[in-house]
């Protein structure tokens, strides 16, 4: 496993993710030695969805508006249906995700977390995968969707659901430890 100790890595979200799509990647990271921050456009705590239901609150390290990519190594989306959705129509979080695709950083996206990505119009001839629902609109944009349990293109990790978070949290790992990526 890669040592991660001096790699930032910025967890983005926003109020619904998908429970264990950021607690696994997080504690992954953490005990790979990278030094995580739950980034989102909410101030305090955020809650999460856990399955059918509402989850754990957990807190926000910093506010989006307080950020830049320029200061993190890498970025982690996780998922959930409302957590996307709501960070799609933020025009602020689209940029923070594009700067990070542009200078050819890791991201790692799971479940509904690419739906973010499609608003960075940089997934044109990316192969990835994500949640089944949201095929179309990845083809749409350009990607090359597969039905696979972890697809990496260039630093672009994506999974599919929550069952594919152990072969997930080691790619995330994998790439954040090889750093840059150029196409």
């Amino acid at each position: 496993m890669a040592n991660l100790s001096n790699r930032k890595v910025a967890m983005l979200t926003e109020e619904g993710f998908e429970q264990v799509e950021l607690t696994s990647p997080k504690e992954a990271l953490e005990k790979a030695g990278a030094t995580v921050h739950i980034i989102s456009p909410q101030s305090g705590r955020i809650k999460a969805w856990n399955n059918t239901d509402w989850g754990i609150e957990v807190e926000v390290d910093r506010n989006l508006s307080d950020v830049s990519a320029d200061d993190y190594d890498a970025l982690v989306l996780p998922g959930g249906v409302l957590n996307p959705d709501k960070l799609r129509q933020n025009a602020e979080a689209v940029a923070f995700a594009s700067s990070f695709l542009e200078d050819g950083k890791p991201v790692a996206a799971i479940c509904h977390g690419p739906q973010l990505l499609i608003e960075t119009g940089l997934l044109d001839g990316k192969r990835l995968t994500s949640y089944p629902s949201l095929q179309t609109d990845l083809k749409n944009a350009g990607a090359d969707w597969v039905d696979e349990e972890v697809v990496v293109d260039h630093g672009l990790v994506t999974s599919r659901r929550p069952d594919d978070l152990e072969a997930f949290n080691q790619k995330v790992i994998e790439e954040i430890g090889e750093g840059i990526h150029q196409e």
